[in-house]
């Protein structure tokens, strides 16, 4: 084994990495993301790429590097000396690559342009995407570029502009804001109420059928596992979904019991909430690369999203709780149906 010391000097005696004829970004940026991830097939999840296109544009930057970056063996995947060198140099240049596009956009039309918002995909469907029209109408030459998905956005990687969060992400060089808190609760509808009853404790709601979103913010799974120990998700699942859409009209329509915000009575599927205590807020944070939020456009974005989930207006992101009954006493303002974009069912019943 070397010392450091001796470690440098063999590593300094070796040929430079030559990436003055690098001319591909994109496998530059494929390497660093099987760097971080720590091997090829976590890279090629995060990328939503195959593992061999992947492994094929490794091969190519060894190509372009004219040096072998990582060795493979049963035991994973292990980045070479040189390959850390070459790390240090794509990190640069990704760092500049940033600094490139942040300057060309200070530099276009303040007020016009593209804004990435990254959001969860319940949040996005029900809450930002009826009410974005404001922000439209109030900057017609803004394009909102809405990606709503459940698996968190890294805004220091460049992935969005803003994004929205379920949980406090831990990147260090990123500016973040606290918005508020969603109450979640067990809801059924109707239907199932009138067939099955309604539970009001967990030891009932044992004998009953449920519908569950399973996502990488929620951490649905062991969120059951600590409300139902020792129950096996057969026992109780009739249904999993990955998106809150279709787990909210599944339930709405009487397939079993869920798990919803308090808000969910406003979304037009004739749900009620149970009195069964689940106990289980969810902070919802906001984060922004604090360069971005220099640019006008992401910066009047920022505060339109702030002032969206103001817990001031809106009490179903208040730190406490209020219980969606009392909606009406607490919050002064349109329709709920009309403001979370919900089907309105007054003249049905």
């Amino acid at each position: 084994m070397h010392s450091l010391a001796e470690r440098g000097v063999l590593l300094a005696e070796r040929p430079k990495t030559n990436l003055s004829g690098l001319s591909d970004w994109d496998a530059a940026r494929i390497f660093l993301e099987v760097v971080r991830c720590g091997s090829f097939r976590s890279a090629a999840e995060r990328l939503s790429l195959s593992i061999n296109a992947v492994r094929r544009r490794i091969d190519d930057f060894e190509r372009q590097t004219g040096t072998t970056l990582f060795t493979r063996d049963v035991h994973g995947t292990h980045l070479t000396d040189e390959g850390a060198l070459v790390v240090s140099a794509v990190e640069r240049m990704e760092a500049a690559t940033f600094d490139v596009l942040r300057a060309s956009d200070s530099m276009a039309n303040a007020l016009s342009g593209e804004v990435r918002v990254a959001v969860t995909e319940g949040l996005g469907t029900f809450w930002l995407a009826p009410r974005l029209v404001e922000f439209q109408q109030a900057y017609p030459k803004i394009l909102v570029d809405l990606h709503c998905a459940m698996r968190s956005a890294d805004v220091s990687r460049h992935e969005a502009d803003v994004a929205i969060h379920l949980s406090r992400p831990s990147a260090l060089d990123i500016k973040l804001v606290r918005l508020g808190r969603m109450h979640l609760m067990f809801w059924a509808s109707e239907k199932y109420i009138e067939k099955h009853g309604a539970p009001r404790s967990a030891a009932e709601l044992i004998k009953h059928r449920l519908v569950l979103q399973f996502a990488d913010q929620l951490a649905a799974k062991e969120s059951f596992e600590s409300f139902f120990p020792g129950v096996s998700e057969r026992d109780l699942l009739v249904m999993k979904t990955n998106v809150s859409s279709a787990n909210y009209w599944a339930v709405a329509n009487g397939a079993g019991i869920g798990v919803f915000p308090s808000y969910a009575i406003a979304l037009g599927g004739k749900l009620i909430p149970l009195e069964v205590e689940l106990n289980r807020p969810l902070d919802i944070w906001l984060s922004y690369h604090p360069g971005s939020g220099r640019i006008p456009r992401v910066r009047h974005m920022i505060d339109w999203l702030i002032e969206a989930f103001n817990p001031a207006r809106f009490p179903w992101f208040k730190e406490e709780f209020v219980h969606p009954h009392e909606f009406k006493d607490s919050y002064m303002g349109e329709p709920l149906t009309q403001l979370f974009g919900g089907f309105s069912t007054e003249e049905q019943r």
